[in-house]
């Protein structure tokens, strides 16, 4: 049963061959956020991703800051501890918070549209802005499942009969020669 589940699991990640999603695809210049902070690039195409930070619904459109992650073949952002800087992507139409929500994974697509400044950890900071016509929100990770060994599947540690002074012996109080005294 075990093998059939892997097999599967195995089959989807390859089945997926790797291709981002319909509205991520497409070819990007490999820029990174740390190479629109250094210089303006207002009007490139980018797709960008990584792990969103807030989420500030507007009256007509939503805004993410995203701490940037590299994007894979699939452009789905990967390592967490690798960071090109932060970025803010805005996006028309109202996207809820609480699913939008701090540290899920998202991908963006649009255009480098100026800076906007504003702080991280209380220090000014220059976040490049993305008009996005595409952004994409990545499933959430299952949650790790912990294999737990049992060695005793089904009887504990007293084989078949269970413990001698279970209900094999009458359930009485055992005693040394094995004699109840009535």
């Amino acid at each position: 049963m075990r093998r059939v589940v892997i097999a599967a699991a195995v089959a989807l990640a390859l089945g997926g061959c790797m291709r981002p999603p319909k509205p991520l695809q497409g070819q990007f210049p490999p820029l990174t956020v740390a190479d629109a902070q250094a210089r303006p690039m207002d009007g490139t195409r980018v797709r960008w991703g990584g792990e969103i930070v807030r989420t500030t619904p507007d009256d007509d459109e939503t805004c993410f800051e995203i701490v940037s992650q590299p994007l894979d073949g699939r452009a789905e952002p990967g390592d967490q501890d690798t960071t090109f800087g932060r970025f803010i992507a805005c996006t028309p139409g109202f996207y809820d918070p609480a699913i939008w929500a701090e540290h899920r994974d998202m991908t963006v697509v649009g255009t480098i549209d100026g800076y906007t400044d504003g702080n991280v950890g209380g220090r000014g900071y220059r976040f490049p802005k993305v008009r996005a016509d595409a952004v994409y929100l990545w499933p959430k990770p299952l949650p790790q499942r912990t294999v737990v060994y049992d060695p005793y599947p089904y009887w504990g540690p007293w084989g078949y009969w269970g413990p001698y002074w279970g209900p094999y012996w009458g359930g009485g109080v055992w005693m040394r020669g094995g004699h109840h005294h009535h």
